[in-house]
């Protein structure tokens, strides 16, 4: 009988390593920056085309290779990172599987141009599909260019699955941004259809944070800085008022390799406890340095995740760091409240001793006696006492200098109140309301002259009777199907009007979220927004629809760039539909808002004259029916 388990052929195997290296543009582009940084260059650009489908290009200065190794690379499992199993736990280099150039090389056509500086004459390979077409010598400056054309053109089936390029540049653009975030002492430059999108001199943490992010992300960052035997924390923590809706400022990198780590995270909003708004997060750019033999790295295939040693230990110093930052930098409040100086001791009093008090008592009085008697005590008590001292012309002050007259009995209280006084307070012209007390708690009459038809519970739900029994509408599922419907007409039918601010609003938003802004610029036009300019890092409005204020713009866009991070849709009828349902999520009447009368009136008709009213733009029931019978079985014994 014939064996049925055979070794698979090179070609194979890379491919399906491919699988779990390279997913998209984006993973092509992480392995050849990390492996430029690993060479130790300084100036490394990166140049793609159509998101990286047809091309991905890697330039650097680094060290570059020699002959053999430039050979070697496209081996799998050949890398100069590691000789033994122990170095696993001692890495400090990005790149150390050697899987990443063998498995892009086996579903790619790949170019590789490499020179050392000592040598005279570099190395020129090309590869298509695993294949070797050509190795010759070439004349080239030193370093090292990767040149990765026509992703996946042996598995149409994987590059079916691409998205959109606008989707998948926006992956390649995160990958840049984690790497440059993490070597601010490396010149980066970022090309992308000919046109410049980075250009990132080496700098500082803050100048490289900037630089990427732009905007006015310099005023938002609070400074982080802890030393420790454990772990040194570096970087910077935004203020809670620029908190945002999605997660997308937020990185963690750890001996200068960007991860992933939800307990981090939850340090981090441990140290925000009570600052932040329901549903914001804040953005964050912290640096992480740990002994290498304390860390993981080789437990994910993208290795974004990374295991430690002691995570309590580092939680508990990550949150008490930038807790302490935000107080320090008068951000959050801190125990030490502010006092009043004015109750501080004088520092001429802070060697005087105490005096004590002296008490004079007079034993001659006795308040039983006549007025003379009284009067004694009260000429003795004028001269010594200490509230006398401050008056300059001599007379003193004292509590019991006059003395009020006794009365002769408690009759004299009421002397004056005769008749005639009481006749005349009888007649005087002040008039006094009376309350109408009604014999029972429901009156039939009052009932019947109430035009009040709707009534609201809780602040959440809205009840109004019909025929039938009564219907409860969710107050905020009707108004997003009332928005959605109303936003989907004005982009689909009819233009919406807008209208104009006397200043326009100039908004901030990293270069990320400018291209998407670009996109949907043509939709948000058809809603009422008007575009006055669109600058590489913020945009000038100078109309809104009519039924948003200046202060929810923010908000709305906001929540339009968090909704719409993983891609616009391709179509314009899908990409109309998430802008409305987006917006109308934003402006909608939220739970816990006090509706007036008037107000759950004009809800309750306008979702019924919706075409559906029964679910929300997300699927979810707007209203349920109580029917008579229903509630009387509730009464049923």
């Amino acid at each position: 009988m014939s064996s049925i388990i055979q070794l698979l052929p090179d070609h194979v195997a890379n491919q399906i390593a491919a699988g779990e290296v390279v997913q998209r543009p984006a993973s092509v582009v992480k392995e050849l920056l990390e492996n430029a940084v690993d060479a130790n260059a300084t100036d490394i650009k990166l140049i793609i085309k159509d998101a990286g489908k047809s091309l991905v290009q890697v330039i650097d200065n680094g060290k570059g290779m020699s002959v053999t190794d430039a050979r070697l690379c496209f081996a799998r499992h050949a890398t100069s990172k590691i000789r033994q199993a122990e170095d696993l736990f001692s890495l400090a280099t990005k790149g150390f599987r050697g899987e990443a150039l063998a498995s892009i090389a086996a579903i790619a056509h790949m170019e590789m141009k490499t020179k050392q500086d000592q040598d005279e004459l570099g190395t020129h390979i090309v590869i298509e599909g695993s294949k070797f077409v050509s190795q010759e010598v070439a004349v080239l400056p030193k370093g090292t260019s990767f040149a990765v054309k026509n992703l996946f053109f042996n598995i149409p089936a994987r590059r079916n699955f691409l998205k959109s390029d606008t989707v998948e540049f926006r992956h390649v653009m995160d990958e840049f941004q984690r790497v440059a975030l993490a070597h601010p002492n490396i010149h980066f430059t970022f090309y992308h259809n000919g046109s410049e999108m980075y250009n990132l001199p080496a700098a500082g943490y803050r100048q490289r944070i900037v630089g990427i992010m732009s905007g006015k992300t310099n005023e938002k960052l609070v400074p982080v800085n802890e030393d420790t035997e454990i772990i040194n924390i570096q970087g910077f923590v935004c203020k809670p008022e620029f908190a945002k809706k999605n997660r997308g400022e937020q990185f963690f990198f750890v001996n200068d390799r960007f991860i992933k780590s939800g307990y981090l995270h939850h340090a981090v909003m441990a140290a925000y406890d009570g600052l932040l708004k329901d549903g914001s997060q804040p953005s964050y750019f912290l640096y992480l340095q740990v002994p290498p033999n304390t860390i993981d790295i080789n437990i994910h295939p993208t290795k974004t995740e990374i295991k430690f040693d002691d995570e309590s230990a580092l939680y508990a110093i990550l949150r008490a760091s930038i807790k302490h930052s935000l107080g320090q930098f008068n951000v959050a409040p801190v125990l030490d409240f502010d006092r009043d100086s004015n109750l501080d001791t004088p520092y001429h009093y802070k060697d005087m001793q105490a005096e004590t008090p002296t008490i004079q008592v007079d034993s001659t009085f006795n308040p039983f006696t006549d007025d003379k008697t009284n009067q004694h005590f009260s000429k003795a008590s004028s001269g010594p006492s200490n509230y006398s001292s401050g008056s300059s012309s001599g007379s003193s002050y004292s509590g019991y200098s006059k003395r009020v007259e006794p009365t002769a009995s408690w009759e004299s209280l009421y002397v004056g109140l005769d008749t005639e006084n009481s006749e005349s307070i009888e007649s005087s012209p002040f008039t006094f309301e009376n309350e109408e007390v009604t014999s029972s708690l429901f009156n039939d009459d009052e009932v019947e002259q109430t035009s009040q038809k709707t009534y609201q519970i809780h602040k959440k739900y809205i009840v109004s009777p019909i025929k039938s029994g009564m219907v409860i509408v969710d107050q905020q599922r009707a108004h997003q199907r009332i928005l959605y419907e109303q936003f989907l007409l004005n982009m689909t039918v009819t233009q919406a009007s807008s209208q104009q601010l006397l200043f326009p609003l100039d908004l901030f938003y990293s270069s990320a979220e400018m291209e998407l802004i670009e996109e949907l610029k043509p939709s948000l036009e058809t809603t009422g927004f008007v575009f006055d300019a669109t600058m590489s890092d913020h945009v000038v409005i100078s109309g809104i629809p009519v039924n948003i204020t200046e202060s929810e713009v923010p908000l709305v866009i906001e929540q339009l760039l968090s909704d719409l991070q993983d891609g616009i849709p391709a179509n314009s009828y899908s990409q109309n539909d998430t802008i409305a349902k987006s917006m109308a999520k934003s402006l909608s009447v939220k739970t816990g808002s006090y509706l007036t009368e008037k107000e759950q009136d004009n809800l309750v008709n306008g979702l019924f004259a919706c075409k559906d009213p029964n679910i929300s733009p997300f699927q979810k029931p707007t209203f349920i029916t109580m029917r008579v019978e229903d509630i009387d079985k509730k009464f049923a014994l």
